[in-house]
């Protein structure tokens, strides 16, 4: 799965705020994702983000 730096990704599960877009801030074998909602920023490993993605937008 082709992700890169300032791609917004569409989860599966939406975030406590109700948003379910994020931003990719960094990639590599973990990735750095700030809510489009909230500005919540968390870091999370590829394998669990590639499962969850819904859609690249």
């Amino acid at each position: 799965m082709d992700i890169n730096v300032g791609d917004i990704v569409k989860l599966k599960k939406q975030h406590p705020c109700g948003s379910r877009e994020w931003e990719v801030l960094r990639s590599g074998a973990d990735f750095r994702l700030k809510c489009k909602g909230c500005g919540h920023q968390i870091m999370i490993a590829r394998r669990l983000l590639e499962k969850n993605i819904k859609e690249i937008i």
